[in-house]
């Protein structure tokens, strides 16, 4: 777990990056609640009462060296299904702690149907650290009901080795075919990139898509390679 100094600041502060947990003290909420729409405060106020983290997000043009952009997705809608995220900016210095993505094993309680074929995932995939964002995070972290027939399985990788790459594309893969699983690879200095589309570089060469804390990018297969140990 990271929890920044005071003083550091969000392109500075090391740890940072896309679907981090972080999570605010009374006078980031305070902030955080004045500077939202009204109709999204009773959602923040809830967020504050119970103690539920936000999710850092890609930085905003503009966003100063003392803040960090946050994400709070709320519940579909029980009627119309709609989603709605509510976008913040926080002070640096108003974070009380931050923690990396929802783990995996510790989202299989919350995983409702798919809990059964999630395990046999989560066991394939043991010491690869898998993680995961989205509805089945959100709906661990908070026991509201995110997850629906048509959500998808948001996964993190964070592979250290061109191994260890390559055995955690062919696991998601292969578990791909009993589970609608989505996500990303995440090499390092959170340089993320759909894991669905690097399969499809490596066997198709081809530019990806880069998506880090300051910006969405192309990127060749080889420069990202080139982060990992070659074993």
């Amino acid at each position: 777990m990271y929890i920044p100094h005071k003083s550091e600041s969000a392109s500075r502060a090391p740890g940072f990056e896309r679907h981090m947990l972080v999570w605010l003290e009374e006078d980031g909420w305070r902030a955080v609640q004045h500077a939202a729409r009204k109709e999204h405060r009773p959602a923040l106020k809830l967020w504050e009462g119970q103690d539920w983290p936000a999710v850092v997000r890609r930085m905003d043009i503009g966003t100063q060296d003392d803040e960090i952009c946050l994400g709070l997705p709320l519940p579909p809608d029980e009627d119309s299904g709609e989603k709605v995220r509510i976008s913040l900016r926080a002070h640096v210095g108003h974070i009380s702690k931050a923690a990396p993505a929802v783990d995996l094993r510790a989202a299989l309680r919350s995983s409702g149907p798919w809990r059964e074929r999630l395990t046999a995932l989560e066991q394939d995939a043991a010491g690869m650290g898998l993680r995961v964002y989205g509805s089945l995070a959100m709906q661990a972290l908070t026991g509201l009901l995110y997850v629906s027939p048509s959500s998808d399985v948001d996964v993190l990788f964070h592979p250290t080795s061109r191994k260890q790459l390559d055995d955690g594309v062919a696991l998601l893969s292969r578990h791909a075919a009993q589970l609608p699983l989505d996500g990303e690879i995440v090499f390092p200095g959170g340089q993320a990139v759909s894991w669905k589309e690097w399969r499809m570089a490596m066997a198709h060469p081809a530019k990806v898509i880069v998506k880090e804390l300051l910006s969405v990018r192309l990127a060749d297969i080889a420069s990202l390679l080139a982060t990992l140990e070659d074993v």
